[in-house]
């Protein structure tokens, strides 16, 4: 049986957005996108300028800590998707990405958020698609570090893990939200 292996890849990352994630995400308020379910959350914060922040720290605290859905957002959009797309389709290095992050005007509302999640995913799925069957099983290049001279292949099934596993963490803020009486704006 012949197996096109990078239609497979995409499929399964196509069909979790198509009919998991994106649905879930429809009609999520500010509240629901800010709202911190314990104390000391990592969140998206505003700065003094009006722009907003990311929280982080260098090294993961132990235990980590918990985050919020914008945070989760951000990871996917800018962190998961965003970085492979700088580095793997714009000529953009590891390094330079991580400078832009320093001054990123991250997300400041839910629909600010699902904007650039929107176009993170449409221009992780084109440049997926456009290496090819043949494409995917090239070496990821220096890009990804120590995984360098793995085949693209295990990067997008990389991917597709960390899409599928914050958008299931997501999923289940919006129902402990729901289910914890927060208030709803007016």
């Amino acid at each position: 049986m012949d197996v096109d292996f990078h239609r497979e890849l995409l499929d399964q990352l196509q069909w979790h957005w198509t009919n998991q994630l994106r649905p879930r995400l429809d009609v999520l308020t500010d509240a629901e996108y800010f709202w911190e379910p314990v104390d000391a959350c990592w969140s998206i914060r505003p700065r003094g300028d009006g722009t907003f922040s990311c929280d982080w720290a260098p090294a993961e605290p132990s235990p980590p800590p918990v985050t919020t859905i914008a945070w989760r957002l951000a990871h996917i959009s800018i962190l998961v998707l965003g970085l492979r797309v700088a580095t793997h389709f714009e000529g953009v290095s590891q390094q330079e990405y991580g400078e832009r992050l320093q001054s990123l005007d991250w997300p400041g509302s839910a629909v600010d958020a699902l904007a650039r999640l929107d176009e993170a995913y449409d221009r992780w799925v084109a440049g997926v698609h456009s290496w090819g069957e043949h494409g995917i099983a090239e070496e990821c290049g220096e890009a990804e570090g120590p995984w360098a001279r793995r085949p693209r292949a295990t990067l997008v099934l990389h991917i597709n893990r960390e899409v599928i596993h914050h958008g299931a963490e997501i999923a289940t803020l919006r129902d402990l939200y729901r289910a914890s009486n927060a208030p709803t704006p007016a």
